[in-house]
């Protein structure tokens, strides 16, 4: 078992967990919305992509902003699976990001979808 992302406390008053694979997709919102210089020890870590929301929505930043979330996940998340597709997607106040994959360890294809 694996620690759940966020945070939290289980029934039993104990750190929660979760199985491997709901903890690789936490794992995947962790890069999705982590800005780069937020981690003291790991001012790379993330990709930057809540500053899109309020950024203005056209084909060409959608575009950049597909590399640059798998580029993201490619790097950081390499070893744990195999991005297959990313579609980003900026609303009036939300950002979508659904992320295709496969995980390396099983095999299994998976697709998550975040709302922001």
């Amino acid at each position: 078992m694996d620690i759940d992302y966020p945070y939290a406390i289980s029934s039993r008053g104990r750190t929660a967990t979760t199985t491997p694979d709901a903890h690789v997709r936490d794992l995947i919102e962790q890069v999705l919305f982590t800005s780069p210089g937020e981690r003291v020890n790991r001012p790379d870590f993330g990709c930057g992509l809540l500053q899109l929301v309020f950024a203005p929505n056209s084909a060409d930043l959608a575009a950049a902003t597909q590399f640059l979330v798998q580029g993201a996940l490619q790097q950081w998340l390499g070893d744990l699976i195999a991005v297959e597709a990313v579609a980003v997607e900026a609303g009036d106040s939300a950002l979508r990001v659904t992320v295709q994959y496969v995980i390396r360890r099983t095999g299994e294809r998976t697709t998550a979808e975040f709302v922001r």
